[in-house]
């Protein structure tokens, strides 16, 4: 006679099944604790904060009055009348996030332009003289970004290294003014972050196979054919991770501009500063911090969603 199936069994598997799911869930959730009250301590409480006091009215001497206010919004896009209390357009605000977003564009460019051959080189080298040369490129991470901006004031001042040798050649009379300009400031966020944009393009060209380059070159391809079809196409990943590392902290500048630009020329990070500084409008400088994170998180949005799109075009 054949052997019944025990029907009593399959309930209690089925228990014992959704008991190890249940400590297997708890068991990641206990894991991740410790990474998401870090998150929420020191990430989204501090934004809750920034938040709530963007909403409220400056107090006198700093802080904040506990009186909803909308005034620090206004105040980004309007300029208030002493007299009659009236608003009047204004451009103030405008242009010195335009200034940032540009300088902070610029200087991902120039990142660019520099780190991409400088990451080729090292990805062409062979594997026992690469860390040598990533060595190198971290190597000035060691120092403090204040100690490395200030060597590039020393540099481009007045009686710096490039007017002293230009003066001692003949080629200038005078200082060449470099110091406290837009270039200045440029100089100095490409030294800063230039590594930001070397280490992912290095990373991307690392897994490049140079038998591709070379079996195009044996194809009679142009080197121009060559970077635009097989290099760009393998490093449009390290290339992508390298410029938003470099635009939203070049964005978010404090240092660079302060220094270099000697405070001549505003990027929105000192704007952010000088209100919770000298100005004690913190509303104001809740109100500009958070603009300027929706301003780099819609850019994120937009760029996630056009290289969704061209994923799905090229299959």
């Amino acid at each position: 006679m054949a052997a019944q199936p025990d029907i009593a069994a399959a309930p209690a598997d089925g228990l014992a099944q959704a008991q190890s799911d249940a400590r297997a869930r708890r068991r990641r959730w206990l894991l991740l604790a410790p990474a998401l009250l870090t998150i929420g301590l020191f990430g989204l409480f501090p934004l809750v904060i920034t938040l709530i006091y963007s909403f409220l009215s400056p107090g006198t001497y700093g802080g904040v009055t506990w009186e909803f206010s909308t005034n620090a919004y206004t105040q980004f896009l309007f300029e208030r009348d002493i007299f009659d209390d009236t608003l009047a357009f204004s451009t103030t605000y405008l242009n010195i996030f335009g200034r940032s977003i540009g300088l902070a564009l610029v200087a991902t460019i120039g990142a660019l332009i520099i780190g991409f051959p400088t990451a080729y080189f090292i990805a062409s080298k062979p594997p026992e003289q690469r860390n040598i040369w990533l060595f190198l490129i971290t190597l000035p991470f060691w120092t403090n970004l204040l100690i490395r901006t200030y060597a590039v004031l020393l540099i481009i001042r007045d009686e710096g290294i490039i007017n002293v040798s230009l003066m001692q050649i003949g080629l200038i009379d005078r200082p060449f003014g470099m110091l406290y300009t837009d270039g200045a400031v440029f100089m100095g966020l490409i030294y800063s972050y230039l590594p930001f944009m070397v280490l992912p393009l290095y990373a991307s060209l690392e897994k490049l196979d140079f038998r591709l380059v070379e079996a195009a070159y044996d194809l009679y391809a142009t080197r121009f054919q060559v970077l635009r079809r097989i290099i760009i196409p393998a490093a449009r990943p390290g290339i992508i991770a390298g410029c938003i590392l470099v635009f939203i902290p070049g964005l978010g500048a404090y240092i660079t501009p302060e220094l270099l630009g000697g405070g001549k020329k505003l990027m929105i990070g000192n704007l952010i500063a000088l209100q919770f500084g000298s100005s004690r409008n913190w509303p104001f400088g809740s109100a500009a911090a958070l603009i300027l994170m929706v301003v780099v998180m819609a850019a994120l949005l937009i760029y996630v969603r056009n290289a969704g799109k061209a994923g799905v075009r090229h299959g």
